[in-house]
């Protein structure tokens, strides 16, 4: 344990909570605890949200992967990023118009039932803690390499850590904790990057040449098929990486944060440019760990894989860099997932109790109240999980809450802003058929049942073949919200035609003088 490292790592949380004290003070209302009161600009939003998505399992699950498995890591990054195609053309501006603090907001604009509210609800918990879990994994595999401390004492510094700054700063701390964070990620991969391109005299031919043979697979580990030996596996889980963004709780929550729709597609150019940027350098990031720090060192480290890059850091600028990179990781950590618990809280105390339990009959006090309790909830569940999950890669647990988004979530905000006939039963099955049958394949897949011992979470055989099930699950959820349109006889096209016009203008019928 340097004394760099404890003075990069100390700077890092003084200035986090800094930002929380700070932001204490202006946390009056639910809407500035859930939204900061919808006062962020397009360019702070854009870097929140790519704050937000370039998490442990972007900065240190992606590295891993590409440095172990060459190009079929690399499937990550180009899953994640296009799947900001798909937020910015289909989901980010109606989701504006509808909504206000939660999915199940913009559901509710076109079905007020209690039973849509509850199912949105409990699936947004469902990824959020999937999520969660990914984020504690990395964060305990950093303090316990960065501060030489066990990972179980890690896990509950940094889940201690996210609830103080949620419960204080609220949505405020925590987007200028994402802002801060993506500028302190960006500076340390372009700093790491420069490094591994001057070790090939700035010639990315020569890099590429050199990958080559660099490790023990040779010219197969510039191809497909190393690791991802089945396309269809491969191609399921490039499904729920594209699609899932669309679906995630605490990447949609980001758009309630600016004040209307043209802001947040504003946010999401932004972010997409900032995104792209970073997933183009991880090529640089695997391919250096991979040369320069070697397989046997990263996994003895990790055996997911997770170290890669800030093992790369110190293999290249000392402990000096290797200090700063862990620093700005830990940060990375805890912006997301103080982003995530508030939208898991939000579910909690916003949807679950506020409009269900209390009919909507709620003051602005207990409404704050409840969502600081519904982020201890969260916290304590996400450390518990966490504590068994160690050996896991991050970018998986990831994949398959974006597989869970995918199937759930992504169908039933497709068919509330597109299809005229979809209803409140074709809502509640449509998410339950995705988040089911997402959650039924994740629990028989190889990634939980092996035959070796400690490669998966279970020793025995998977019943089914596929690690991500999104190629399944996804048109499922699907298919479950049309029968369940079909099967009901419900139908109100005038609430439609208000929703319509709602999710693409902004524009309230109710609000139009005739």
């Amino acid at each position: 344990m340097s004394i760099t490292a404890i003075a990069m790592f100390v700077g890092i949380v003084g200035l986090t909570l800094a930002i929380t004290w700070w932001a204490s003070r202006k946390n009056n209302t639910a809407s500035d605890f859930y939204t900061a009161g919808g006062g962020l600009k397009g360019w702070q939003n854009g870097l929140a949200i790519s704050g937000d998505y370039l998490s442990a399992a972007s900065f240190l699950g992606i590295a891993g992967s590409i440095a172990l498995a060459g190009f079929d890591g690399f499937f990550f990054s180009l899953g994640y990023l296009v799947a900001y195609l798909v937020v910015l053309y289909i989901v980010a501006e109606p989701l504006r118009n509808l909504g206000k603090f939660t999915l199940a907001d913009m559901i509710s604009a076109r079905f007020d039932a209690k039973k849509v509210r509850g199912t949105a609800a409990l699936s947004s918990i469902v990824i959020v803690l999937f999520y969660m879990i990914a984020q504690l994994v990395g964060a305990g595999a950093l303090i316990q390499l960065l501060l030489g401390i066990d990972y179980w004492v890690a896990v509950l510094l940094v889940g201690f850590m996210m609830t103080v700054y949620v419960l204080f700063g609220g949505m405020t701390a925590t987007s200028w904790v994402q802002i801060i964070k993506a500028c302190l990620l960006m500076l340390g991969t372009v700093i790491i990057s420069f490094l591994v391109l001057a070790k090939f005299d700035f010639n990315i031919l020569t890099m590429f040449s050199h990958m080559s043979t660099a490790t023990e697979a040779g010219e197969a580990y510039l191809n497909p098929g190393l690791k991802y030996t089945n396309g269809i596996d491969t191609i399921s889980m490039l499904i729920a990486l594209v699609l899932g963004t669309a679906g995630l709780p605490h990447i949609l929550m980001r758009f309630f944060t600016v004040k209307d729709a043209q802001t947040a597609r504003s946010s999401v150019i932004w972010a997409t440019w900032i995104v792209g940027l970073f997933y183009v350098l991880t090529i640089f990031l695997g391919f250096g760990a991979a040369a320069f720090v070697g397989k046997d060192a990263i996994v003895a480290a990790n055996a997911a894989g997770n170290m890669a890059a800030p093992l790369l850091a110190q293999a290249l600028g000392g402990d000096i860099l290797f200090s700063f990179v862990c620093a700005v990781a830990f940060a990375t950590i805890l912006a997301v997932v103080a982003g995530l618990v508030l939208s898991g809280a939000s579910a909690l105390s916003h949807d679950i109790y506020g409009q269900i339990i209390k009919k909507g009959k709620v003051t602005e006090r207990e409404q704050v109240i409840a969502a600081r309790t519904g982020s201890i909830i969260i916290s304590v569940i996400s450390i518990v999980l966490a504590l068994g999950a160690q050996t896991l890669n991050v970018a998986f647990l990831v994949s398959l809450a974006f597989c869970i988004a995918a199937s759930a979530n992504l169908p039933v905000i497709i068919y509330t802003i597109y299809w005229k006939r979809f209803n409140t039963t074709g809502a509640v099955t449509g998410m339950l058929t995705g988040l089911i049958s997402a959650l039924i394949l994740v629990a028989l897949s190889p990634n939980v049942w092996n035959p070796v011992e400690g490669a998966a979470i279970f020793v025995g055989e998977a019943l089914f073949p596929l690690g991500n099930p999104a190629i399944i699950s996804v048109p499922l959820g699907f298919l479950g919200g049309w029968i369940g349109t079909l099967l009901s006889k419900e139908a109100d096209e005038a609430k439609y035609r208000e929703v319509e016009v709602k999710a693409q203008t902004g524009i309230s019928v109710q609000d139009v003088s005739h």
